[in-house]
């Protein structure tokens, strides 16, 4: 299962899901628990309002082999200097400014910042 989380429009990072497990509280009470490999996510398109109409970042998260992608692929992957990614989601008002072939890992969240999906 491939996640993309986008919390209040503004960032995001793509993830997998690795697991479940349980935290249990002190006063014994349990909360079920997703385990998420969250990043680190490739910028492979950064779209903007001048050429685009909106303003725009392309991740990009896990390796595909070469062999499984297009031509076309290649060639868009190439431009960030990264290899082909299997899962690429576009998050529009991205707030972290970054530039073309950047990586972007859980850092970007601040503190016990909930994700939604």
């Amino acid at each position: 299962m491939n996640l993309s989380a986008q919390t209040n429009n503004d960032e995001g990072l793509i993830g997998k899901k690795i697991g479940m497990t349980s935290i249990f509280s002190p006063d014994g009470k349990q909360t079920a628990c997703t385990i998420i490999e969250a990043g680190p996510c490739v910028v492979t398109q950064v779209k903007t309002k001048d050429s685009d109409g909106y303003n725009a970042v392309q991740l990009g998260f896990g390796d595909k082999k070469d062999k499984h992608a297009t031509a076309a692929e290649k060639n868009h992957f190439a431009k960030a200097t990264t290899a082909p990614k299997k899962i690429s989601k576009e998050f529009r008002d991205f707030t972290v400014e970054k530039a073309l072939g950047e990586t972007i890992t859980v850092d970007i969240f601040a503190e016990a910042k909930r994700l939604m999906w």
